[in-house]
């Protein structure tokens, strides 16, 4: 008797299970929508972003012109890769040596990959928030299962903001130093990737420590195979 009291009808049950239904079925067409979104991508480039029509609005934002990965400079791309995600070429999209670092040593600082930031460019906003990082979390390894590794760092340069008002590779080699992306010297290129942690507040025009390092950095990645796979 006592048993049967916590046992709840059929009848009792379908209202509760319709509810449950939906979200599955939601949560199905919104992840096939991102799965569609990240299989068009790995073909067509973003035309733009809800950062850059964010940015916008504050300030203009400079001409940009879609760069092949082909005519950036290997000295640019190794740089950004120095700079950003030394183990690019090792992960899967989450670099799981560097997140248990920081995990271990009780640091706020980020552990965020070029993919992972390339989801957040591409597709979502850059305001933190546990959303955000949910929604990134999804599309990062659908990126790695549907781009190659060219395409991830192709896309994460012409879209990541050098400056205010100022995305992508192109703009930046334009704007700072008056050349295209192809012809960056290994002192412009460690410059530029040294920025990108705060684009707003940084300048290219000044060496610094973090520029050296990052050149050292992309001439180590050279030698040790971690640039082969762009």
């Amino acid at each position: 008797m006592l048993r049967a009291l916590f046992i709840l009808p059929p009848l009792l049950l379908r209202p509760m299970r319709r509810p449950l239904a939906w979200l599955r079925w939601f949560a199905l067409r919104v992840l096939l929508l991102m799965l569609a979104l990240v299989g068009i991508y790995a073909f067509v480039n973003p035309p733009t972003t809800w950062t850059i029509l964010a940015a916008a609005r504050e300030h203009p934002v400079m001409p940009r012109q879609w760069v092949r990965i082909d005519d950036i400079a290997p000295v640019m791309r190794r740089s950004v890769v120095a700079a950003e995600d030394a183990n690019f070429c090792l992960h899967w999209g989450f670099d799981m040596v560097e997140i248990r670092k920081v995990v271990a040593s009780g640091s706020s600082r980020g552990a965020s990959t070029i993919s992972q930031q390339t989801a957040k460019n591409v597709f979502l906003w850059q305001k933190r928030s546990w959303p955000r990082k949910a929604l990134e979390t999804t599309f990062t390894p659908m990126i790695e299962a549907l781009w190659s590794k060219r395409r991830t760092l192709e896309v994460y340069l012409n879209l990541a903001e050098f400056g205010p008002g100022i995305f992508g590779v192109g703009a930046a080699a334009r704007e700072y130093f008056g050349t295209t992306p192809d012809k960056l010297t290994p002192v412009q290129a460690a410059r530029l990737a040294a920025v990108l942690p705060a684009p707003k507040t940084r300048s290219p025009h000044r060496a610094s420590n973090r520029s050296r390092a990052i050149a050292d950095g992309a001439a180590t990645i050279a030698r040790d195979g971690r640039a082969d796979c762009f």
